[in-house]
């Protein structure tokens, strides 16, 4: 009963995107029911380009592309490894969720795409730069401190400027080179970037600057107490100043980001809202020019249906199922794909059994959390599901491997090895704790795993089963209420697992991963 309701409720939302007549409508919102952040976006000829923020995730700065501003599909990562060091490596103890990498910003100048980001982990900012944001390569160029959502300006005068900071914004100017700033140029740019809202008033940070007809325009996100995540935008006709500013959007938290033009010379802004266990999803509002001021919002308010093409499915772009197969020539993982902190190469292979992931043990781990080689991949909404098949045969005692949906409190199914015993165990850490829910003693070699998530109206709740056939699906441990938690700071994410507790040098295949937008 419990998957026919799901089933109907996303067949209601996918109609949406058709009329009676059965005519493609207009696009929707949110466009991308996935958590993708602190958006950046540049518009180069006929295509988007935006950027994000994945964290402690490895590769990272996803680039995703677009044609219409509203169908995305990942092209590329600014770098596939932030630092070699502990926090970042799940060694001695150490991580780094929630932190890493965190609101990047996106610019084209002179035929050369530019990304950077900052990194509370090492403490510096990173520019990335490259002639072809699809394929690369990139150069990378690294200075401290770490400017906190900066976000760079290339201005006609050849001055390249970098705005940062919460509240108090700073302004400097930066070296031809991208690798540091200019000595003697930080100064106070707005002394007040809530001052729109009056008092009380949290945030003021994730700055974008952009120019149109002229003048100069910064995008700041805003949070009155009691309040709502709001838009605050101010102007200037010299990127210097003086400054004044105005409450730019005010609406269903949907805050932070910028604003982009269209070919055809329509403007839209980019935003994103909080949405519960699924994380934070892109809205795109259109926008009306009045005095000189962008005015965000239909009737100050965001639109359901816009002017664009109908959305399609988050599969392939975003998200994607992977059956492991790999032909000469492509890469080793698709996109889709990041593993939780960077990964241990040596210890993972879809080469060394043809059509698997192989995930071997390499040490022990106390904490799952703590583990590493975790490969993740986004849910997505208002509902979907994840599953695998996987081979247990050569798992050693003390081993857990399997399906894991990924935040702090987070949810497992897998297999367990007890005493020379296979066990399926249901895992839940919605207490705070990791608890082992249930055990089933496991016959065989190979079993089918699934995580099922409800996003619908922030229900937030995930079911696990197992399989031993792939046909009759049984329903294993309890509901899980997941929690967006600043602890990881990101959407709950399918993650395939394998970890050692007592003994090294065993290892877990798995066969397909597959992604479905119904639980």
């Amino acid at each position: 009963m419990r998957n026919s309701i799901y089933t109907v409720a996303l067949i209601l939302f996918s109609v949406f995107t058709f009329n009676a007549s059965g005519q493609e409508k207009k696009a929707q919102n949110p466009v991308i029911f996935a958590d993708v952040p602190d958006l950046s976006m540049i518009r180069v000829g006929d295509s988007y380009y935006m950027s994000s923020t994945t964290m402690h995730m490895a590769p990272g700065v996803p680039i995703m592309k677009s044609k219409d501003l509203v169908n995305w599909e990942l092209v590329n990562y600014a770098y596939d490894t932030l630092a070699n060091v502990d926090a970042m490596n799940l060694v001695n103890g150490k991580s780094t969720y929630g932190k890493g990498t965190w609101a990047s910003c996106i610019r084209y100048h002179k035929g050369m795409y530019i990304v950077s980001t900052f990194a509370q982990t090492t403490n510096k900012t990173y520019v990335y730069k490259t002639k072809d944001i699809e394929k690369g390569p990139w150069e990378k160029i690294t200075f401290s401190p770490a400017y906190h959502d900066h976000t760079l300006w290339f201005d006609d005068g050849g001055k390249i400027y970098i705005i940062w900071s919460v509240r108090k914004l700073m302004i400097a100017e930066m070296k031809d080179d991208l690798s540091g700033v200019k000595e003697g140029t930080e100064r106070v740019l707005i002394e007040d970037a809530n001052a729109p809202l009056g008092k009380n008033v949290g945030l003021g940070e994730g700055s974008q600057l952009f120019k149109a007809n002229g003048k100069y325009y910064l995008f700041n996100i805003a949070w009155p107490r009691g309040g709502m995540r709001t838009v605050v935008i101010h102007r200037a006709d010299k990127i210097t100043g003086p400054w004044e500013g105005k409450v730019g959007f005010q609406d269903l938290g949907v805050a932070q980001g910028g604003m982009v033009d269209t070919p055809d010379g329509r403007w839209f802004a980019y935003l994103f809202r909080d949405f519960g266990a699924v994380g934070r999803i892109p809205y795109i509002v259109p926008i009306k020019w009045e005095d000189g001021w962008p005015v965000i919002g239909v009737d100050g308010k965001v639109p359901e249906t816009l002017d664009l093409p109908a959305n399609k499915s988050l599969i392939p772009g975003i998200v994607n199922s992977d059956e492991f197969e790999r032909k000469m020539g492509e890469p080793a993982l698709p996109l889709v794909w990041q593993w939780n902190h960077n990964p241990d190469n040596s210890l993972w292979s879809v080469t060394e059994r043809k059509g698997f992931l192989r995930l071997k043990t390499g040490r022990i781990d106390s904490l799952f959390v703590l583990s590493r080689n975790t490969l993740t991949q986004r849910t997505i909404g208002p509902v979907c599901s994840g599953a695998t098949l996987v081979d247990v045969s050569k798992m050693k005692d003390g081993d857990f491997a399997g399906l894991v949906l990924l935040q702090s409190k987070f949810g497992q199914v897998g297999v367990k090895m007890e005493n020379g015993e296979k066990l399926v165990v249901m895992v839940n850490a919605g207490s705070g704790k990791p608890v082992e829910i249930q055990k089933i003693p496991l016959k065989q070699n190979t079993v089918y795993l699934k995580a099922a998530c409800n996003f619908i109206d922030r229900a937030d709740r995930a079911y696990f089963y197992y399989s031993l056939d792939g046909k009759t699906w049984t329903a294993i441990g309890d509901e899980l209420k997941m929690e967006y938690s600043l602890a990881h700071f990101m959407g709950y994410r399918f993650g395939l697992f394998n970890y050692a507790t007592k003994n090294t040098g065993g290892y877990a295949d798995f066969d397909w991963f597959r992604i479905s937008e119904e639980m």
